[in-house]
């Protein structure tokens, strides 16, 4: 990305941002199968949210030890390293699965994400300005609606050879391609100062000081009724990705009837809306009004979810029209809540205190994926009535959120 466009990215964050496009991509065409393929490959819906919930405790147990890692290590070795095992060596592994051994073993890799997603998130955010953090994360959800825009190469693949060897050469197009991004990132980036004063800090403390110092940052969190709700949002918002990330294709296939190379328009469709609306809609709506941004967004999100469970949802009409609805709600939602979480966390405490959180975001999703196999096995809507819940209930704490904020700022 050069400098000459987009003018407001400084340092780090025009490093990540420029390669992400190569992960997101394949990311994209690829995510949109990996149920089905599963599922075609013998793994049953049960097992299915087995799978989904081992990897999330997987993400628990790396997500409590994220911050320590990224501190001790360094923000960009971090990233890289585990980078390199949760996904490349991950993405592999699901490329040759044959049986559910395949996506267990794959499950336990990909579970150690969070440590490169803590990483990642210090890295992007530290050495960049608060007033511009709505910004980066507009410009990140950018690239991944253009991601989106390629799913339907792997409808292409699907379609040309099956859904089986289709997603096979997906998962090894994602292998290269994220592989790519890893080394790039590396070499475009530099540590940011934050990160060399937490490598020696961590040190200094030793391993066992630092992680009861990170398990102390529970408490911080518990203590602050701003970052109650702010997290309450976050965390709602993370469960209902799960189910919909796990199960939606599957509904969609299974319930809905949609024959397999169309689904991979539902995230073209909705990477078209979406750039419609940072186009037309985004530049109009001012910094002050986000927490107003995010409330209408999770609410015509619940409007979309709430479509694919009544009226006819066997046309593809009404199918496509909540698929639009759903990417105008995400639009105008995900950038002002990232944003609003990086700006509510202080830069000294950002590794030990993101790294709780996603603890306690996957203390509360992991069991979304037995929950959803479950609850898909006796009625395929109840995953999607459970992601129109949580956004309810993310709608609501943003009010309390934005009431409580006033009042401080008062």
């Amino acid at each position: 990305m050069a400098r000459t466009w987009f003018p407001r990215l400084q340092g780090n964050s025009r490093g990540c941002l420029a390669f992400e496009p190569f992960f997101l991509i394949p990311y994209s065409m690829v995510m949109t199968y990996a149920t089905l393929y599963m599922y075609e490959l013998g793994v049953t819906e049960t097992a299915i949210g087995w799978i989904t919930t081992l990897s999330l405790i997987v993400q628990v147990i790396s997500s409590f030890l994220s911050g320590y890692l990224t501190d001790r290590l360094g923000r960009k070795r971090a990233v890289l390293y585990f980078d390199l095992l949760s996904w490349t060596l991950a993405t592999i592994v699901w490329a040759v699965s044959q049986n559910v051994w395949f996506f267990v073993l794959a499950a336990l890799l990909n579970g150690l994400q969070r440590v490169p997603s803590t990483a990642f998130y210090c890295l992007v955010v530290e050495d960049t300005r608060p007033s511009d953090r709505t910004y980066v994360f507009t410009l990140l959800q950018i690239i991944s609606v253009i991601g989106g825009l390629f799913a339907p190469l792997g409808g292409l693949l699907v379609y040309s050879y099956g859904l089986v060897d289709g997603t096979r050469i997906m998962y090894w197009i994602a292998a290269i391609s994220m592989t790519f991004q890893f080394i790039g990132r590396h070499l475009t980036t530099k540590e940011t100062e934050m990160g060399y004063r937490k490598m020696q800090e961590t040190r200094d403390l030793g391993l066992g000081k630092s992680l009861l110092d990170y398990a102390g940052a529970i408490r911080e969190i518990t203590a602050s009724r701003s970052l109650l709700l702010i997290f309450g949002v976050y965390v709602l918002f993370n469960f209902q990705t799960t189910l919909k990330t796990t199960y939606l294709s599957l509904y969609m296939a299974d319930y809905l009837h949609i024959d397999n190379d169309l689904i991979s328009l539902v995230p073209a469709v909705s990477s078209i809306v979406m750039l419609v609306v940072l186009w037309l809609l985004t530049p109009r709506i001012p910094e002050q009004a986000m927490y107003k941004s995010m409330m209408a967004g999770f609410g015509l999100s619940v409007i979309s979810n709430v479509m694919l469970v009544v009226g006819p949802i066997t046309e593809l009409a009404w199918v496509a029209l909540s698929t639009v609805i759903a990417a105008v709600g995400m639009m105008i939602s995900s950038p002002y809540l990232e944003a609003a979480v990086a700006n509510a966390i202080d830069d000294n405490k950002r590794a030990k205190i993101f790294s709780m959180l996603s603890v306690l975001i996957l203390l509360i999703t992991s069991p979304a994926g037995i929950i959803g196999g479950w609850a898909y096995t006796f009625d395929p809507r109840i995953p999607i009535w459970l992601m129109i819940i949580a956004f309810a209930l993310a709608c609501v704490l943003t009010v309390r959120y934005e009431r409580h904020h006033k009042t401080l700022a008062a």
